[in-house]
């Protein structure tokens, strides 16, 4: 029998290529933004950076929970693609945009806990003043996070992640020009330093969702997923969402708390401390969030494949997934091992500054620690994405937030109870994720994943040269 072409693509790295690259490209774009925002405000001092750090985790932290349930809308989405139920796409999209306007009440009714939570953990207070502005500023841009959310997991699910690459880099390019105009005093605008950079980010994501929000209501769109009928309140497509959303929800709220709470007790330890634990952690995003890319390419197709009853082709995406997470992270190895100095000089303020010559050493040797992990992030992210795919959420929710809270508990004991140096209490931190990421590993590998049905797929229809295909 002559096999399409096609067929050999399924799950092939090229065929997670399409889908993952641009969501890597758009991932790193949004570290840019990030990225950018600390690198300017540095110039102007330590603690603008390290409060910048404090106040934009926090806030992404009392977000989290829901960008979790409504990102869960990728794999339901993805599934439904697979199972031959487009018209069910766009009614996930319709569900996700109205947890978004749901979730905005309760993240602006804690503002008042955050603030609480600063000065709980100890921050410093030449930072806490204006990490305190930061946060209130881009709390209440919130809401746009969460729409473009929504809309960048539908086009995800679908496939189509070109647009959300383009999202990105206009959301990109808008915050660092109106950054370092804000953040500067350029173009005849008056310097407002950390006021500014919050207002160039919220900018900068309203841009980003504005591009979204066109590509969805094109005709294409319209036409073939329906659309005009679509925004309505589904109470089964809700329930699903909800359901399996909330495992990585929940997954992600707990993670950012304890990922926050991380940074804050190296930020208790002093502006000395905390510059070199906030330059450490830039890097560590610049290797990290790529990465986030090549998993939502992961959960998109193995969930497509899944839904499809292909659990088999759904392996060979995942593995897919694997290699090019790997050849990512075998580059910032390298990096990370062999220029951390060069790393760590590019947040030199202007005028070297007492708190950064001193933060500098210890910064160097956490990056080059940092360099012994990074091969493994991509086996913790590319499984995890597999399980997330597949449904099985809950178990991936229960081991990824373990690892977090006793990074926390053991960061606390070493750096505030026992009083050991900041070095000591990072390699802890390396040595878990290590652990922590062969875990998942083998969970994937115990195949129990293959069992689990999410939606209902269409039945097969019986082609006359003996190939199946889903019944559209």
């Amino acid at each position: 029998m002559n096999i399409p072409r096609e067929e050999h693509q399924k799950g092939s790295i090229r065929e997670m290529a399409v889908i993952a690259l641009p969501m890597v490209v758009s991932s790193a774009c949004d570290t840019v933004m990030i990225f950018t925002d600390r690198l300017f405000l540095s110039k102007l001092g330590p603690e603008l950076m390290n409060a910048a750090m404090g106040g934009g985790l926090t806030v992404f932290m009392m977000m989290s929970f829901f960008i979790g349930v409504i990102g869960y809308a990728t794999a339901l989405v993805a599934q439904y693609l697979g199972a031959g139920r487009k018209e069910q796409c766009a009614v996930v999209l319709a569900q996700a945009l109205l947890l978004a306007l749901i979730a905005y009440i309760p993240i602006l009714f804690c503002r008042p806990l955050a603030h609480g939570f600063f000065q709980l953990m100890g921050v410093p207070l030449q930072q806490l003043a204006p990490q305190k502005v930061y946060f209130d500023i881009l709390l209440y841009g919130t809401i746009t996070s969460l729409f473009r959310v929504s809309l960048a997991s539908f086009f995800s699910g679908i496939g189509r992640t070109g647009i959300v690459m383009t999202s990105s880099f206009v959301a990109m390019l808008v915050n660092l020009i109106l950054n370092y105009i804000l953040i500067y005093g350029k173009c005849g605008m008056p310097a407002l330093g950390i006021t500014g950079s919050a207002y160039g980010t919220i900018l900068g994501s309203i841009s980003g969702a504005l591009v979204l929000a066109a590509g969805l209501f094109s005709r294409k769109n319209i036409a073939e997923f329906g659309l005009k009928s679509s925004f309505r309140f589904d109470r089964d497509v809700m329930s699903r969402l909800i359901r399996f959303g909330s495992p990585t929800g929940l997954e992600m709220f707990l993670n950012i708390l304890a990922f926050n709470a991380m940074v804050l007790i190296f930020h208790s330890r002093g502006l000395v401390t905390a510059t070199a634990a906030t330059i450490v952690f830039n890097w560590d995003l610049v290797s990290f969030v790529p990465l986030i890319g090549v998993e939502v390419g992961v959960i998109s197709l193995v969930g497509r494949y899944m839904g499809a009853g292909d659990p088999d082709t759904a392996h060979r995406a995942a593995m897919a997934g694997f290699k090019l997470g790997l050849a990512y992270s075998s580059v910032i190895l390298v990096l990370f091992f062999c220029c951390p100095g060069y790393l760590v000089r590019v947040f030199q303020p202007v005028g070297l500054g007492e708190v950064f010559a001193a933060a500098s050493p210890l910064a160097i040797r956490m990056i080059r620690l940092a360099s012994i992990y990074v091969l493994v992030e991509a086996m913790f992210v590319v499984f995890i994405g597999a399980l997330r795919g597949a449904g099985d959420t809950f178990w991936a929710m229960a081991i990824s937030v373990s690892l977090h809270w006793l990074l926390v508990i053991i960061l606390f004991v070493l750096l505030r109870v026992w009083g050991v140096s900041p070095f000591v209490g990072w390699a802890c931190v390396v040595f878990l994720f290590f652990l922590f990421s062969f875990i998942v590993f083998f969970r994937y590998r115990s195949g129990k994943w293959r069992e689990i049905r999410v939606v209902d797929h269409a039945p097969a229809v019986v082609l006359p040269d003996g190939f199946h295909e889903l019944a559209d």
